[in-house]
């Protein structure tokens, strides 16, 4: 009996233990924290957290190549670029382009908050990372998660796990880094501008705008296809109004699912091997910074847009042309109304928000024609 005590514990994961391990699971438990207590971004911090967890128990192989489970979750799922696109098709069945269409000005928001990107990813090589691995962290800063792994799928895989989180931390902590950027770069009188009630937006122009949006972005960065193609079709689905159990389950069935697998293959990467690196921390620093400048130069360019425009916007709405929709666009409506209660931007900013999401997906496509 006292030999096969011996055994059992001697061939179990207790014996190989390493320090690495135990600090692997205190982030594990800290983002499993965040996603149940502090309900930060729970649909994916919390499979990510788990996944972080039992990855990290020695010796259940759970990342062995052709034999662990989580593997081939990631293999299949994300390295082969299925399942980011999957996501991107319930995002657009969940997606109003109408404030876009109604007013296309947002659109160059969206595009001037992604300048933030070129900043990081320059800032990233006088850092010491090399040209890919820049790219995939400087893509944080447009605070998309699906976006962020599906660069990180392609063009430092090693770095994937740091930068999901990365990205759906700072996503989560949105009402927390933008409001004093905010204030810092815009007057109090720009704060209280009160813009214009939106157009209405007809059905035929939410119909066309995917299938336009689709060719146009394809035709200029094929490498965007995965990602633009599924997106504009879950808009698609939602926007014609005859396929309502197509669009249910690319908002519901589909998303969740996806999102399971997702969550805890990206946690699944996150071992301490390969984790625990001071170049690998020194991520944290680097996404805060993505996310920021990005939020900066959408302010910015829409500080000078209003040099031009006779009918001037609040340039609050510049910050959310990054892609944390709709948090973005709430921040941006809250910091407003404190300024004038008349203000109401939650409508206005939804335009350079999901801008951003475009914005975004056309410079992970650059990124990754020039780098693959």
């Amino acid at each position: 009996m006292w030999k096969a005590l011996q055994d059992l514990i001697y061939n179990g994961g207790v014996v190989r233990l390493l320090p690495g391990h135990v600090i692997m699971w205190a982030i594990a438990f800290t983002l499993l924290y965040l996603a149940v207590k502090k309900r930060y971004e729970p649909l994916l911090l919390l499979p990510i957290g788990f996944g972080i967890l039992v990855v990290n128990l020695p010796i259940t192989a759970l990342m062995e190549p052709n034999q662990g489970l989580l593997w081939y979750f990631y293999h299949y799922g994300i390295a082969s670029g299925i399942i980011p696109p999957l996501i991107f098709l319930g995002l657009g069945a969940m997606t109003d382009f109408g404030p876009v269409i109604a007013n296309p000005k947002t659109l160059l928001l969206g595009a001037g908050a992604q300048v933030g990107l070129y900043f990081t990813f320059f800032a990233t090589l006088l850092a010491g990372f090399n040209l890919r691995e820049a790219a995939a962290i400087a893509i944080i800063g447009g605070a998309d998660g699906p976006t962020t792994i599906y660069v990180g799928s392609v063009l430092a895989p090693h770095l994937l796990g740091a930068t999901a989180v990365v990205a759906y931390t700072y996503m989560a902590l949105v009402p927390i880094i933008q409001p004093p950027i905010m204030r810092l770069l815009t007057t109090k009188e720009e704060r209280r501008i009160v813009m214009r009630n939106l157009r209405p937006v007809g059905s035929l122009e939410k119909i066309l705008f995917p299938v336009v949006t689709a060719v146009v972005v394809m035709l200029v960065v094929p490498a965007a296809a995965p990602l633009i193609s599924m997106f504009m079709l879950g808009n698609l689905f939602k926007e014609s109004g005859v396929v309502e159990r197509l669009t249910r389950a690319s908002e519901n069935e589909i998303m969740n699912a996806t999102t399971v697998f997702l969550g805890i293959a990206v946690g699944a990467t996150m071992t301490a091997q390969t984790f625990l690196q001071p170049r690998v921390l020194f991520i944290f620093f680097m996404g805060l910074f993505a996310f920021a400048a990005s939020t900066a130069t959408g302010i910015l360019l829409a500080k000078v847009m209003n040099l031009f425009l006779k009918e001037k916007i609040n340039p609050l709405i510049g910050a959310a042309g990054v892609s944390a929709v709709p948090m973005s666009a709430r921040v941006v409506h809250k910091v407003g109304s404190e300024a004038n209660k008349r203000t109401y931007l939650l409508m206005f900013a939804m335009g350079p928000n999901v801008a951003g999401v475009i914005g975004t997906l056309v410079a992970a496509a650059i990124f990754i024609s020039m780098l693959k």
